[in-house]
């Protein structure tokens, strides 16, 4: 019987699940194998991203269609984001973790993941950010906002010239676009091994970190977390053109990848892979992905609400109703900050609970696990661009 590409990454997965029992922490010899596999993603994505947008934005009829496609897309990612922040607040008020927490020394610069925390960035300096002022250093961070956006300026700037030129371009874009795909399925085959690598050292550092304090911090970001999913699936079943079972069994291998990477921009190449195959119209895909890659982050949300009452129980700070505008409304500006990379997240985090100025010594303790809250972060992330781009497709089905 052929086994699938699915059928082999959970072969992976749980060969590294084995070896990371076994071994415990001596298993991070297989780290370069996990970090190999995700680099080659991300040396795929940017390209991938951008010829995949050009090419669905030159089979756009007029700017009409673009701008009806960005208000469906950023108006779900915009509700759903508020939500995922009430659902990481509304969990830590049930489960109440940070209660009763007493720390016995403090955080330095140096547990902070990339060294000083940093301040919260204005509106002004995030919409600023979205500009590149430099083309080739757009492409050398993996910057994806700024990739879109140079991508959706070339794309009008090709809609409006004239159909010679146009059609010469559509066709170029859409041969890279196929090549870059080519690129991605290539590096998928080795995917098994890399994801297994992965998990292995996952298992193989945190599998005890499962039991102690941190337990209920872990079930109430999981547990918000899974609400989120279902209502992902609950929206598919009533608003799309696929049903959650059959959706879930076309996607396994991309949940599979976003698990083990934790990296939104590495799991983004397998998305634009998996959304070729699930039919989604090209026009949508191409340009919901790249797009929600940076501005939707439901799961980071849940995440990041989370750390900061966690936070305010254990320094026993309590929030009038007036303070949680404030908390939602800058939580939202800063997860669109989280960069797509291993980690980024978390130093998201304590920029927020320092904004709000609690003690970012205790926030640092989550530090200890947060990959294993990355996982579901990152998996949260990019289930809900997937669905994002199933709703609007059925929502731009017959219009041209």
């Amino acid at each position: 019987m052929k086994v699938g590409p699915g059928g082999r990454i959970l072969v992976g997965m749980l060969a590294g699940v084995g070896l990371g029992a076994v071994l415990g922490e001596r298993v991070a010899a297989v780290q370069p194998l996990g970090d190999l596999f995700i680099t080659l993603l991300i040396l795929a994505a940017a390209p991938l991203v951008f010829f995949n947008l050009l090419a669905g934005l030159t089979s756009l009829t007029d700017l009409r269609t673009l701008g009806r496609l960005a208000g469906k897309t950023v108006g779900f990612f915009l509700t759903t984001e508020i939500v995922a922040l009430s659902l990481g607040l509304g969990a830590m008020a049930l489960l109440r973790p940070g209660v009763g927490l007493r720390l016995t020394e403090t955080v330095t610069e140096t547990e902070t993941v990339s060294g000083a925390v940093g301040e919260a960035p204005s509106v002004g300096a995030v919409l600023l950010d979205m500009i590149p002022t430099n083309v080739v250093r757009a492409f050398a961070d993996g910057n994806v906002v700024q990739i879109v956006i140079l991508a959706l300026m070339l794309g009008i700037a090709t809609m409006a010239l004239g159909d010679g030129p146009r059609a010469r371009l559509a066709t170029l874009f859409e041969d890279l676009a196929g090549l870059f795909r080519r690129l991605v399925h290539m590096v998928l085959w080795v995917a098994p091994v890399g994801i297994g690598a992965l998990v292995a050292v996952t298992v193989g550092r945190y599998g005890a970190d499962l039991i102690g304090p941190t337990a209920r911090f872990l079930a109430g970001v999981w547990g918000a977390q899974i609400v989120i999913v279902t209502g992902y699936m609950l929206l598919l079943r009533f608003f799309s053109d696929y049903r959650p079972a059959r959706f879930l069994r076309a996607t396994g291998s991309l949940w599979a990848t976003t698990a083990a990477t934790t990296s939104s921009l590495a799991s983004l190449s397998v998305g634009l892979e998996t959304a070729g195959r699930l039919d989604l119209p090209r026009r949508v895909y191409s340009f919901v992905l790249p797009l929600g890659a940076q501005l939707n982050k439901d799961g980071t949300s849940v995440m990041l609400a989370a750390v900061l009452l966690f936070t305010a129980q254990a320094a026993g700070v309590t929030f009038a109703p007036a303070d949680f505008v404030t908390i939602l409304l800058l939580g939202m500006l800063l997860s669109h900050g989280t960069g797509g990379v291993p980690g980024g997240g978390f130093v998201v985090a304590l920029i927020y609970v320092q904004a709000l100025n609690l003690p970012i010594e205790v926030a640092a303790i989550v530090g200890g696990i947060y990959r294993l809250v990355d996982m579901s972060n990152t998996t949260v992330n990019i289930m809900g661009d997937m669905v994002g781009a199933a709703l609007v497709a059925r929502s731009e089905a017959g219009r041209a």
